[in-house]
């Protein structure tokens, strides 16, 4: 079944600032995941219907995280409705690799999971589409083999992706979607946990495949690196003293924008995700951290105002 948006013809080859370094690189900091209940009160008005939060969290953040991708494959009207809720300009999600790719399968004979993984509705997003996180087990040892033969596989743009979409089962349940909205690039990221990944041949396979290591805060429960093995750097902040659940002081949150000064200095654009969720940590260490780098979120609407006001309508 191939699912076509409504769309006629393709539209012309474009690129997105979150797929590609930009003359001045950038940092997109934002939060793991948005649906969490106890955030209502805290974060989210109380009297916001959940339908909202995540248009209420992308007026905030220029970047979210879907970790629902991690746990079940979605559908391409799921992918629709999470453009229409959130801002057409800058916005970017990064979208987390399923789990049964990552976990079940441990990358291995995993072409046609990747097929419906792509086929999903992930080609919706378009220029909305920023890096792909693949989080590996803990339990899980380093197999150059295995990674370098997953990485093969890994689309490294749109129409690459077409290719890996068109791989999916024909059991597909809630429809496929096989072609692809825009032209973009594709980047992609691992988080690995297990010790003995942390040296120089896993380093070695990322750069090769241009993929990024993820700098992972764990609150000191997996080994910790900063490599940098691609042309961006991927950070996911899980707490520094308990993991998920502590938050982040004055001075870790500014030992953190130094880092990104550094990163995007050398010509990367940087991305920072927030999975400190318990005790609604998360979106508020978010907003400490991006006024910190100086990321401004400007809603379609203000953005229309500024344009109005200076065309002198």
């Amino acid at each position: 079944m191939r699912h076509g948006l409504g769309m006629t013809q393709r539209p012309e080859a474009v690129s997105h600032i979150g797929n590609r370094a930009a003359p001045q690189p950038r940092a997109f900091i934002g939060i793991s995941g948005y649906d969490y209940k106890p955030w209502r009160g805290v974060f989210y008005p109380d009297e916001l219907p959940a339908r909202r939060w995540l248009a209420y969290a992308s007026h905030r953040f220029n970047s979210i995280e879907l970790n629902g991708t991690f746990y079940s494959l979605k559908s391409p009207a799921v992918f629709e409705r999470w453009l229409e809720e959130t801002p057409s300009h800058d916005f970017v999600f990064a979208v987390k690799g399923s789990r049964f790719i990552t976990h079940n399968l441990k990358l291995r004979r995993a072409e046609s999971s990747l097929g419906n993984f792509f086929a999903s509705g992930v080609l919706a997003l378009g220029r909305r589409t920023g890096p792909f996180l693949w989080q590996l087990p803990g339990t899980y040892r380093f197999d150059a083999e295995r990674l370098a033969s997953f990485m093969r596989l890994l689309p490294k743009n749109s129409r690459e992706g077409e290719s890996v979409a068109m791989m999916h089962a024909d059991r597909l349940r809630r429809g496929a979607l096989v072609d692809a909205t825009s032209d973009v690039s594709y980047r992609h990221a691992f988080e690995v946990r297990h010790p003995s990944y942390f040296h120089e041949e896993f380093y070695a396979i990322l750069r090769e495949h241009r993929c990024a290591f993820v700098v992972a805060d764990t609150a000191g429960k997996f080994p910790y690196a900063e490599e940098v093995t691609a042309d961006f750097v991927y950070v996911r902040l899980h707490g520094s003293q308990e993991l998920y659940a502590s938050g982040y002081t004055d001075a870790e949150l500014d030992a953190w924008a130094g880092k990104i000064a550094a990163w995007r200095a050398a010509g990367r654009d940087v991305y920072v995700y927030f999975d400190n969720d318990a005790k609604v940590h998360a979106p508020c260490d978010a907003m400490r951290l991006a006024e910190r780098v100086g990321v401004v979120v400007v809603s379609d609407t203000d953005r229309a105002a500024s344009q109005r006001q200076g065309s002198g309508s």
